[in-house]
């Protein structure tokens, strides 16, 4: 049975532990975080070992989840890479592309498994969307948008808007289009109280002439979290919160050409409910399987690599006013 442990027991490490407790099929071997208080309340909710040193954990695992703040990605991935252990680490990868490369690079000198936790890819939403594309269903890609708006977060304070929340729909966008060869974005900060960027449009520009363009910010009073494609045959809005996608289509009527104000249009629109996966649950039995089967997870390091490089380029953008290539 596979042996894991959580280090960084935050909201987000709460919740692996959660679902690494829930599934039959692994141990969950340990949890670790720096508040020694956290670590034994959250031991012994789970009934596992608690851990006060990260180290201390690695003769007792096999894979380990990474959820620390960003800044730490890269020790504490690479002490675990260093102990032969399979690493799944929360997203951004690493607080810089270099620290990224080297993950990457040391996880495939070691023949180990690097899955980064873009969440959404796991989305059945984006699943529906991605297996309808290849399918030719929705007709050929024009154009991407997306809008994940909300207050702020209280428990970020290490990166920005941009690296939070924007990551996450470069991946899907990447996922769902290609590879991005150019970034503009613009971006600000209207919330005194936080050092970091707190809003932000990006446009991404794809190998195949296709724009994408992603709306982000900690400002909104509701929380959004949506994108849409526009295709030769369909619109379609994806709901990554509710799990739904709705495709619309439209046929013109015979025109009046006397009457233009009341054009004769007929839309077609259908709602498709999917059955509710919990997204953390897919990602965490994705990277099992990885594991277990030498296979390839669904977001490998060289994904969470790539979407590192375009927020960099993103928040240079903003921060320069050019449009920034993708090297």
């Amino acid at each position: 049975m596979l042996r894991i442990g959580v280090i960084g027991l935050g909201s987000m490490g709460k919740n692996h532990v959660r679902v690494c407790s829930e599934l039959e099929t692994i141990q969950l071997a340990g949890v670790s975080d720096i508040d020694a208080t956290v670590v034994k309340n959250i031991a012994d909710r789970f009934h596992t070992k608690p851990f006060y040193d990260h180290k201390d954990m690695t003769k007792e695992i096999d894979a380990a989840i990474i959820a620390t703040p960003t800044v730490t990605h890269h020790k504490i991935a690479m002490d675990m890479l260093n102990h032969g252990k399979h690493v799944l680490v929360e997203k951004p990868i690493c607080d810089s592309v270099q620290k990224a490369e080297e993950l990457v690079k040391k996880a495939k000198k070691e023949g180990l498994i690097l899955a980064v936790g873009h969440i959404e890819r796991h989305n059945p939403a984006v699943r529906f969307a991605k297996e309808s594309m290849n399918a030719k269903k929705l007709g050929e890609l024009i154009s991407l948008a997306s809008k994940r708006v909300s207050n702020f977060p209280g428990r970020i304070h290490d990166v920005g808007v941009i690296f939070d929340f924007g990551i996450h729909d470069i991946d899907v966008m990447r996922y769902l289009a290609g590879e991005v060869t150019s970034v503009y974005a613009r971006a600000g900060n209207f919330n005194k109280s936080i050092t970091h960027e707190d809003h932000a449009n990006i446009m991404l520009n794809f190998e195949n002439g296709i724009c994408g363009v992603i709306e982000v910010n900690w400002l909104t009073p509701v929380k959004i979290r949506k994108f849409f494609l526009t295709c030769s045959e369909y619109f379609v809005e994806v709901d990554y919160i509710d799990q739904l996608v709705t495709m619309s289509s439209s046929s013109f009527k015979q025109i009046d050409e006397m009457n233009l104000f009341n054009v004769p249009i007929q839309y077609n629109t259908n709602t498709v409910s999917l059955e509710k996966r919990e997204p953390l649950r897919n990602e965490i039995v994705d990277f099992i399987q990885a594991v277990e089967h030498s296979g390839k997870p669904l977001v490998t390091g060289e994904d969470g690599l790539l979407a590192l490089k375009i927020a960099e380029a993103a928040t240079l953008s903003y921060k320069t006013g050019k449009d920034v290539k993708i090297q």
